[in-house]
């Protein structure tokens, strides 16, 4: 039943791509859609690849992850996710979850940041690192978003956020408000959240990491605005850099108390 059903929202995706769709895509009801795409959610297998290698001892140091310290207490995941980005002591830095977990995989397993900073979305470490997120966001699932936002850190990536989520760049002089600031808006079936609210923001927050439908792949929060910043012709983010987080806090923040739905499935 789960396979027919994903099988009917591949479909309808295709179909709302086409070129004969634009006359009829008003009568569409996209909320079906989306159930049917969640239905049988494919990041389950990305979240069973996670749990292993979160237990797997890998790297030069061959090491597990088991006493990876999300904020929660070595090894904790259970609701880490949902109190994350956040300031970590040790490193003296606001970290999200994927730029944590890189730490945890170079100071435990040795792997080291470079290795996943310079390279390519789903392959090599940068792919295993993907799945380790499935796996730690599963278990912030109805969970409510929790930021911290009193420390002085959170506070200012919180102010660079806002700031960078307004901020006019490239050659179509867009900003992610250009997108992401009105209700009820969509590019064909994708609804585009008000970020400027605190349900939209939520509702962008808690939708990523996500499994995409259209092209059998899970992005990251990380991966998604990477290509954010490319769909606005500018220059595309570091990985895990200051921007990428800020914008996180930024986002997380204003959604602070609204559910978790980890991992989504998008079309």
């Amino acid at each position: 039943m789960k396979k027919q059903l994903l099988f009917t929202a591949v479909s309808a995706a295709i179909a709302l791509t086409s070129p004969v769709a634009g006359a009829a895509e008003d009568e569409l009801n996209f909320d079906a859609y989306r159930e049917m795409l969640a239905d049988g959610n494919p990041a389950e297998l990305y979240e069973m690849e996670g749990e292993e290698l979160w237990r797997t001892a890998r790297g030069p140091k061959n090491a597990t992850l088991e006493q990876c310290d999300l904020g929660l207490g070595p090894g904790v995941v259970e609701g880490a996710a949902a109190q994350l980005p956040r300031y970590f002591a040790d490193t003296d830095k606001v970290q999200d979850l994927e730029s944590r977990l890189m730490h945890c995989m170079e100071t435990q397993q040795g792997i080291a940041s470079a290795e996943i900073i310079g390279g390519r979305f789903l392959q090599g470490e940068r792919g295993k690192l993907a799945a380790l997120v499935a796996y730690v966001v599963t278990h912030s699932k109805g969970k409510p978003i929790a930021l911290d936002l009193s420390n002085p850190r959170m506070k200012e990536m919180y102010d660079m956020g806002e700031r960078v989520f307004y901020y006019r760049t490239g050659a179509m002089d867009f900003a992610c408000s250009s997108c992401h600031s009105q209700d009820d808006k969509r590019i064909r079936a994708t609804q585009l959240p008000n970020i400027t609210k605190p349900q939209g923001a939520a509702e962008g927050w808690s939708s990523w990491p996500a499994y995409r439908v259209s092209n059998s792949q899970f992005w990251t929060m990380q991966h998604r605005l990477w290509d954010c910043f490319r769909q606005q012709r500018t220059a595309e983010p570091v990985f895990a850099s200051d921007v990428t987080i800020a914008l996180s806090v930024f986002m997380a923040g204003k959604g602070n108390g609204a559910e978790a739905r980890w991992p989504g499935v998008k079309r």
